[in-house]
């Protein structure tokens, strides 16, 4: 197998792995062993790559063996009874789990999202107008607010509403488990099935996953009542995700439990409202410590947009400069730094000499990647002018001296969603969420850092999906101008938002 750090018997390599940051210990283990290597949890072996061409040849090129789920005993058996896609092996029950999220999130389904999305752009604008200092708050409620529309048909007012602190300790709770060696049960199974007096770990698992599971499946049904009271008024409920799958189920049965067909809405929260807050939020401190980022984001903006509106995703082909800074964003702090859920090898293969065996999870380390010197020169520097084609003629000037590394196997230039077959599913309506966001934000806004404030771009939380840690900064409207624009269409946002019913 690739080499690694030498494991103890049994128990591996478990107590040099750190609980704190692992992905950036695995970055320097990279630089020691190789951009693929080994780890021991417990007698299982983890192969790690830390380089996008051996990530993307094993889990794309050879996707169908590097397409399953390991063993997830905390998180899957124990916490969610397996209900969840993301703990799913390949096979029958996630690709009926898979379908269902495809009918929300196909190319032609994620057009129908633009005017809500487009709608909550305009009212975080609104919003950071009367509190510019509760941004981040501000920003969680968007993309929350998009979302539940999306998965319920409802809007989401407030972060203080009780459906959304209870969806955001769920998966604060559950990315804790799915860091490696975090659990001794993943390494000895056979502690599953001590009793709970003997195993108190066992039994806050079992009960947090069934409140979970209580809560999801209450949200499913609140959209059966809107349904029928809607039909008992001869209308028509709000399309979601979840009426979609009520009616497909209603019509032939898709053979899922009630728990199990619950969990697939939910499950749109975590692949697209946190974590895109999060990179927003990542955004707004790379405007902070980058200021001729903003410039040229602004200096594109105007000329594109011009003073009278705000952007609208018609603007998109045109904002290439913007759209270079989303990926710039995504490459620069990847939320999720271990790649999202690991994979799993079903067969024996064999990469550059080394065995991977059966059975043998797969860890991208998206940090590592991200920030591989290889791929993108000066790594921790952010600059958008990397994205940007060679035969765009904006800003060639600017980015003629950029020293380019070798390319990137995606189209994309960056593999921040994941890789193969269970890339992540949310990916779409996560960057149209990005782009209106941080249209409108930039050509409404001007973001400064606080005059003699230091900013550490590292200070980021711990936790499986990760965002910078609460930092301060100025965001002040860029003119009256641009105030009252903002604020004339606040009021046509809002009719559009008043279409979906509030949750408490």
């Amino acid at each position: 197998m690739p080499p690694g750090p030498t494991p103890l018997p049994f128990i591996g390599n478990k107590f040099i792995i750190p609980r704190s940051k692992p992905w950036i210990t695995f970055q320097q283990w990279s630089h020691k062993y190789g951009p693929i290597f080994t780890i021991w949890i417990g007698r299982r072996p983890t192969v790690v790559i830390s380089d996008p061409v051996i990530a993307s040849e094993l889990m794309e090129k050879r996707s169908i063996k590097y397409s399953s789920r390991p063993r997830f005993v905390a998180m899957g058996e124990l916490y969610n009874n397996m209900s969840s896609i993301l703990v799913q092996p390949y096979g029958k029950g996630w690709s009926i789990r898979r379908k269902l999220l495809h009918q929300a999130l196909n190319p032609s389904a994620l057009r129908l999202y633009k005017p809500i999305q487009t709608a909550e752009a305009s009212r975080l604008c609104y919003q950071l107008l009367q509190s510019p200092v509760d941004y981040e708050m501000l920003i969680d409620r968007y993309t929350s607010g998009i979302v539940f529309a999306v998965s319920y048909g409802h809007r989401i007012d407030s972060m203080d509403a009780k459906v959304i602190r209870r969806r955001l300790a769920y998966m604060q709770y559950m990315a804790s488990l799915n860091v490696p060696g975090a659990y001794l049960v993943e390494s000895l199974p056979v502690l599953k099935y001590l009793p709970n007096f003997l195993a108190p770990w066992k039994k806050e698992l079992q009960e947090k996953g069934l409140k979970e599971a209580q809560d999801n499946i209450s949200l499913y049904n609140s959209v059966k009542n809107d349904i029928s009271s809607a039909e008992a008024r001869g209308e028509e409920a709000p399309e979601s995700l979840a009426k979609m799958i009520i009616k497909i189920d209603q019509k032939e049965s898709v053979g899922l439990s009630e728990r199990d067909l619950a969990s697939v809405p939910s499950s749109l929260f975590g692949a697209g409202s946190d974590t895109t807050a999060s990179t927003t939020c990542s955004a707004i401190l790379a405007l902070v410590t980058h200021p001729e980022a903003l410039r040229a984001a602004q200096a594109e903006l105007d000329s594109v947009v011009g003073p009278n509106r705000t952007p609208t995703f018609d603007d998109e082909p045109r904002l290439v400069y913007l759209k270079a800074f989303i990926k710039e964003t995504l490459r620069w702090r990847p939320v999720a730094v271990l790649g999202g859920t690991p994979h799993l090898s079903t067969e024996d293969d064999v990469y550059d000499g080394f065995l991977i065996p059966r059975g043998t999870t797969i860890l991208g380390n998206s940090w590592a990647i991200n920030l591989n010197e290889k791929y993108y020169p000066n790594p921790d520097n952010f600059d958008p002018k990397r994205f940007l084609d060679e035969t765009e003629k904006i800003y060639v000037s600017e980015k003629a001296d950029l020293e380019r590394g070798v390319p990137h196997p995606s189209r994309e230039g960056h593999s921040s969603f994941g890789w193969g077959r269970r890339i992540c599913p949310g990916a779409g309506i996560a960057l149209n969420n990005l782009f209106i966001a941080l249209a409108k934000l930039m050509w409404a806004f001007d973001i400064k850092p606080i005059p003699g404030q230091k900013y550490d771009t590292l200070d980021y939380t711990e936790g499986f999906n990760s965002r910078p840690n609460h930092f301060e900064c100025i965001i002040t409207s860029r003119s009256e101008h641009h105030r009252r624009i903002i604020e004339q269409e606040y009021e046509a946002a809002m009719e559009v938002i008043k279409q979906f019913p509030p949750f408490d």
